[in-house]
């Protein structure tokens, strides 16, 4: 259980069948290494299974003060659950919304982008995903939302929606992997930071 959030550290999380090898993982890192050194990056490898994914999220949690939470994709729909257990302030991009729902291309065999590794999804680890939605965002304002309207994998008009309220940022074109990315992480850093607020 954690007993603090502060500026030491910022956790990353990954999309689905993404890894810490992510374009904007390794983007974020480098950013930060070179900009504000004091911060820790920490960017746990998610299994494809939600409960195992969680609880991977959830350890690299344990006993570390973290200032703030990034989710790309599916990592996003985490990072809402776990930025509203614990208080913090998420930043969000491209976020998967309801992502149990039109599930049948996440079925079956899916090898990691990056590693290759195969798993199998069933029906019931969708299921899973059920247990970490956010009906209703108990404070808005904690999140920032990074959205590019040419995502060919999401809508992003859930986000949009979802999210009303805090502060989402909508840029025409890009795709889901959110082109141009590095262009944010100043204003980024001031988000998870409260700089200038």
């Amino acid at each position: 259980m954690l007993t603090e959030f502060n500026l030491t550290a910022f956790l990353y999380l990954h999309g689905f069948n993404s890894s810490p090898d992510s374009g904007k993982a390794r983007q974020t890192k480098a950013w930060l290494a070179t900009t504000h050194p004091d911060v820790d990056f920490i960017c746990p490898f998610l299994s494809p299974f939600p409960e195992v994914a969680m609880a991977q999220a959830e350890a690299a949690l344990a006993g570390r003060s973290v200032g703030g939470i990034l989710g790309s994709s599916m990592g996003g729909f985490f990072a809402t659950f776990l930025a509203e257990k614990y208080g913090c302030r998420a930043v969000l991009i491209n976020p998967a919304v309801h992502p149990w729902e039109g599930r049948a291309h996440l079925l079956g065999d899916q090898a990691n982008y990056h590693t290759g590794e195969v798993h199998r999804i069933e029906p019931r680890h969708l299921d899973q995903l059920r247990d970490y939605e956010v009906p209703v965002l108990s404070q808005p304002s904690r999140f920032l939302v990074l959205v590019q309207t040419g995502d060919e994998v999401l809508d992003y008009h859930q986000a949009v929606t979802k999210y009303v309220g805090g502060q989402v940022v909508v840029e025409d074109g890009g795709d889901h992997g959110f082109q141009g990315y590095e262009r944010h992480l100043p204003y980024i850093y001031r988000f998870l930071t409260g700089a200038g607020q």
